[in-house]
């Protein structure tokens, strides 16, 4: 476990090879691993303390201890409720922050959140970068996670020395807020696109198509998304490719989505059909599995329908 005492010992100089790293959890711990994989040092905390052990992380046993221990921050959390009591809080990261320091926020947050925060950081000379990612457990597990990515320029350059093990493709939107903004933009589509294909799975399968056949065609014609290429060619054999984003989680980003497209102006038109198939998956008990499930769900309402033959598990 790692201490205030010895972070002072080891002193406050710049030390690329060393992060602080806050959640380590579904995405979070497998960052860590490929961090610590590529030889950089990582204080790591989690409220689970397991978690930073099953990373390959040294245990801090404070928040305040990871900040304290090098000049990059990272944090991965489920939401901005969290993120905002884990940096505003007591002995959080803005009170223990210094001049000179990168914080990154890799949490899929609120950008009008992102924004507010990140003028406090500036104001003690810190700066506060927002980095969504995309990708899923299986990238991330790679290395091969898509960051989108707000915030000073000179700042995001200084980082892709601790970007590099987590991800293959780095894109700058542009300032603070705009990487979070651009997630919210991509979850949606992502939300819309599993939705509707999971409905159009369970009505092949009730007209009796053939299933892979159909994924086939879709896959060679305008229906084809992420989902139709990705997701239901497994779950069509039974693997809903478990331990991604779970379905409340989806709906969640879909929520932040609706907030963002209202403070800019925005008429969403096409959210009530994700939010509706999600919040039907939470409503019969698929709300903490992985959002695939969804077409259970949608089964479930529509005659007991399974994709495949295998008993859910």
């Amino acid at each position: 476990m790692w201490t205030s005492k010895q972070s002072e010992q080891e002193g406050m100089t710049m030390n690329k090879e060393r992060i602080g790293f806050i959640g380590l959890g579904n995405m979070g711990g497998r960052m860590t691993r490929r961090l610590v994989d590529a030889g950089i040092q990582v204080l790591g905390f989690d409220t689970v303390r397991e978690r930073v052990d099953a990373a390959g992380a040294q245990a801090a046993a404070t928040v305040a201890d990871a900040v304290k221990f090098a000049d990059v921050v990272m944090m991965s959390l489920p939401d901005s409720k969290v993120v905002e009591a884990v940096v505003e809080g007591p002995d959080g990261v803005l009170a223990q922050c210094r001049a000179g320091q990168i914080v990154v926020d890799l949490s899929t947050a609120a950008a009008s959140s992102t924004i507010r925060l990140a003028k406090l950081f500036a104001e003690r000379g810190v700066q506060y970068v927002d980095a969504g990612i995309s990708g899923g457990a299986a990238a991330a597990e790679k290395g091969k996670l898509t960051l989108m990515v707000g915030g000073d320029t000179q700042a995001v350059q200084a980082l892709q020395w601790a970007f590099a093990p987590i991800a293959t493709k780095v894109a700058h939107m542009g300032e603070s807020g705009a990487g979070h903004t651009t997630k919210l933009l991509n979850n949606f589509l992502n939300a819309v696109s599993l939705a509707a294909s999971a409905e159009v799975m369970v009505a092949g399968k009730k007209a009796g198509l053939d299933l892979h056949l159909l994924l086939d065609v879709l896959n060679s014609s305008s229906g084809v998304n992420f989902a139709t290429l990705n997701r239901f060619p497994k779950i069509v054999d039974g693997d809903y490719l478990e331990g991604g984003l779970t379905g409340k989680l989806m709906t969640k980003d879909v929520v932040l989505y609706v907030d963002r497209a209202r403070e800019l102006g925005v008429v969403s038109l096409n959210a009530s059909g994700p939010l509706a198939s999600f919040g039907l998956g939470t409503a019969l008990g698929y709300g903490d599995v992985i959002s695939n499930r969804v077409v259970d769900a949608i089964g479930d309402v529509s005659g007991g329908v399974r994709l495949h033959d295998k008993k859910a598990g």
